[in-house]
């Protein structure tokens, strides 16, 4: 309830200061909007404001303040700025995008409670929850809209999405003119090494126009976790350029390589005291045997395989205790470190993605355009977490889309609008070993550290002998599918206060999946469905006086649920109620404000949504509600000084029966750690739990979280320039979701950075929680109530640069 104060408190001093300036704003306003456009760009040093009309919303060109929906969008200036280097980060300067821990893999953003999508320049990438780290430092632009994509994106749920905008050979002025580059190294603590090279050019040829950008980036880190060293490459092309005539034609890519996303759970054995004080339950059970001395408990050794062991594997019951669960060895007490997390020399993450895209538009007149644009992106991982959890993901999508964008003028009434049709064709093969209840988060002694006792193998081992045999993949889903849309979109603006804007689209989907896994727990055979699917959006939109903008909107939306490498799980497809395509909506309402001559802008909305999530190892579709309220604000104050102000409430709710499997800790079945951390506890449906037969509360995402942040930069000297950002961001607790489960506590911190500019040379600190604040991020998924990620501790890193 205090943050919520906080967050209302916070815009009650907005709607005063309002007041107070508004009589000022008016008697001082520039006579053109042209003057004033250039006042805003000077005092812009932090690249904080989003002037330009832009078209990622809704799909029509339109500045983001007049723009009916919750939207942040963040330039490279602000990333550099504000020392934002994974997406986790972007909470800093966007409500609502507070990610749970995927595992310590930053892929996917969670929006308004749930995990949203990533697209690249308006096209959906194929899924990436927590396979790999999202790169961000090629982006020319991030931008975060919460609420569906808008029609010409094609189908998505509700909640979010976040659209990476790649550099190009373009700018705000048109073309490049002349060459422009940049060299930046990067060294910091825990041996962290990162160098990037990137160069634009002019590309002129007769009357062809235009230019290319290239973007290089490599690292090769280690890490605050001891034991995982992120190693990752980046390599970006753009071309733009105008043929003459009206034709106008863009293509590039991005392709992406990593050895180091090793995905890991964290901390384990959870208690209160743990998180609370850092105490630890030590202690090893021997009970196993690597009998062949090869490093990990192979099938032979563990027992009855695949359905379970009474030595080691799932307990699905709940006995008092269970003498071959019992740890044996070492048991005691010990002072956790944070820098120690769950990991092996064993495990792996080896990932590689391939992004192209070509556009050709022509202007057939002033008001009117044709464009196509064609999409590819592929992703390859291959990854094994060693508590045991091997996954092979191979996928690839490809769409072409045609757009035609047109405009009427009829005096009081005008218009633009866009009608078009797309195809996108998805083939793609998911293969994990999961199900046979191998898998005992709790065995390991993480103080002590892996040992060949709780390392699983797994299919990508093949030795053979002494009872051995190669390992076959428990799931292997091989899943086919198309999607034929028809869209449209019209912003009408009537007078000069209302505007109207609808949407809508019809997709025709074609969906074929078979999983061959040796136990899938998946309807067996070729599974094939097909559906018409209808989605809408209306919103309106009214410029009152005093630069205040109210509006509201509706969106319904369909989706297909997908898993982790953007297959279809046979099971759904077979569902008699089309449980592979699902239905949500959002009702939205809010105001937008552009004040102090446009030099203090923001939103605030309030919410309502439904939509669903996948969980547990069959994939089962839950449904989700949720609602909260949404405060952004970006003030430059000054010509040196700016601030950033980002907050929300929010609520979500898992609507019951939740009927996914879940693992759970040890005291939710009654039994002490020692007497059951050799083994592990599921339940195959989470409503069985006391307390959780109905609708419960999603307590793994923190009901507020509000950051605010300054940046200073000094004037030009003839010593150059220095500046600097300042910012701290507040969480409210969070805790698992079982009944008298873990709670991890509220918590603030603060980062920092400061930097010294002096011709085309540049030399930047960043220190990231300055105070060294211990906090943490639980789990995701089947694992959320056994794993909690303790947060990183301070560090510090000095970035050079220079620009030519």
């Amino acid at each position: 309830m205090s943050n919520y104060r906080l967050l209302m408190a916070g815009c009650s001093a907005l709607v005063l200061l309002a007041h107070a300036q508004i009589a000022f704003a008016d008697e001082a306003a520039t006579p053109s909007d042209t003057v004033d456009e250039v006042v805003v760009k000077a005092r812009d040093k932090a690249g904080l404001l989003e002037k330009q009309p832009n078209n990622t919303v809704f799909g029509i060109d339109k500045p983001l303040l007049e723009t009916p929906r919750s939207a942040s969008f963040v330039s490279d200036v602000t990333l550099q700025r504000y020392g934002i280097e994974t997406i986790d980060g972007l909470t800093a300067v966007s409500p609502g995008t507070y990610t749970a821990s995927f595992y310590g893999v930053p892929g996917a953003l969670n929006i308004r409670g749930t995990l949203a999508e990533n697209y690249f320049r308006g096209f959906k990438r194929i899924e990436n929850r927590g396979t790999y780290s999202t790169p961000i430092g090629a982006a020319d632009q991030i931008q975060i809209v919460r609420g569906p994509p808008t029609p010409i994106y094609g189908s998505g749920k509700v909640g979010g999405m976040l659209n990476f905008i790649p550099k190009s050979g373009k700018n705000e002025g048109g073309y490049l003119t002349e060459p422009t580059g940049e060299f930046t190294v990067t060294y910091g603590s825990y041996n962290k090494k990162n160098a990037i090279a990137q160069v634009g050019l002019p590309a002129n040829f007769g009357s062809v126009t235009g230019g290319v950008y290239l973007y290089g980036e490599v690292e090769d880190s280690h890490s605050y976790y001891k034991g995982i060293y992120p190693r990752r490459q980046t390599l970006e092309a753009s071309s733009d350029f105008d043929l003459g005539d009206g034709w106008t034609t863009a293509f590039g890519g991005m392709y992406y390589h990593s050895d180091g996303d090793v995905q890991t759970p964290g901390w384990n054995r959870l208690t209160q005291a743990l998180i609370d004080n850092r105490t630890y339950i030590t202690g090893r059970d021997t009970t196993l045997k690597d009998t062949d001395g090869n490093g990990r408990l192979t099938p032979n050794e563990v027992g009855f395989y695949p359905y379970g062991s009474a030595t080691y594997l799932a307990y699905y019951g709940y006995p008092d205790s269970n003498a071959l669960h019992t740890l044996d060895t070492g048991v005691g007490t010990t002072k956790l470190d944070p820098r120690t997390v769950y990991i092996s020399g064993a495990d792996f993450s080896k990932t590689q993605t391939n992004t192209l895209y070509y556009d050709l538009a022509k202007s057939l007149t002033p008001d009117s355009t044709i464009k196509l644009q064609l999409f590819y992106d592929d992703q390859e991982n291959k990854r094994f977490v060693s508590y045991g959890y091997p996954a092979w993901f191979d996928s690839s999508v490809w769409e072409a889309r045609l757009t035609y964008n047109f405009a009427y003028d009829m005096g009081i009434i005008s218009s633009k609008s866009f009608i078009g049709a797309s195809y996108r064709s998805f083939d793609g093969r998911r293969r994990e070993s999961y199900n046979s209840g191998m898998i005992a988060l709790d065995r390991r002694d993480i103080s002590f550290g892996a040992t060949p006792t709780d390392i699983v193998d797994s299919p990508f081992s093949t030795e053979t002998g002494a009872g051995v045999q190669g390992l076959q993949w428990e799931n292997d889903n091989k899943s086919e599918w198309t999607q034929t849309g028809v869209f449209a979109m019209t912003d009408i603006k009537v007078g000069e206060r209302l505007n109207l804007m609808l949407g809508g689209r019809y997709d025709d989907y074609d969906v074929t999946s078979e999983d061959t896994g040796f136990l899938s727990y998946q309807i067996t055979g070729k599974q094939k469905a097909s559906k018409g699917k209808f989605t809408y959006s209306a919103s309106a939109t009214y410029k009152a006086p005093a630069g205040v903008m109210p509006y509201i909107t509706y969106a319904k939306a369909s989706a297909l649920e997908m898993s982790q490498a953007g297959d279809i799980a046979p099971g759904l497809v077979a569902d008699a109620s089309d449980a592979w395509l699902s239905n949500s909506d959002l009702a939205e309402a809010g105001f937008k404000f552009q004040w102090l001559r446009g030099t203090l802008v923001g939103s605030l909305a309030g919410y309502r949504q439904n939509r669903t999530q996948l969980t547990g190892i069959t994939g089962t579709p839950t449904g989700t509600r949720a609602k909260g309220v949404e405060l952004e604000v970006r003030w430059l104050a000054s010509e040196n000084l700016s601030f950033t102000f980002s907050g929300n409430t929010q609520h979500t709710t898992v609507k019951g029966p939740d009927n996914s499997f879940q693992y759970i800790p040890a005291y939710t079945a009654g039994v002490a750690g020692a007497q059951a951390y050799g083994g592990t506890y599921v339940v195959w449906a989470f409503s069985s739990l006391p307390g959780r037969s109905g609708d419960y509360d999603y307590t793994l995402i923190p009901k507020s979280v509000v950051s605010l942040y300054g940046a200073y930069t000094s004037d030009e000297h003839e010593w150059g320039k220095v500046g600097g950002t300042l910012g701290v961001t507040h969480v409210t607790k969070t805790s698992g979701t079982v009944q008298n489960a873990v709670t991890y506590p509220a918590y603030w911190v603060a980062s920092g950075s400061v930097y010294y500019e002096y011709g085309p040379y540049t030399a930047t600190l960043n220190v990231d929680n300055l105070f060294d604040k211990l906090y943490f991020t639980p789990d995701a998924d089947s694992y959320a109530n056994l794993g909690a990620l303790p947060s990183k501790g301070r560090e510090w890193r000095v970035t050079l640069s220079r620009k030519f």
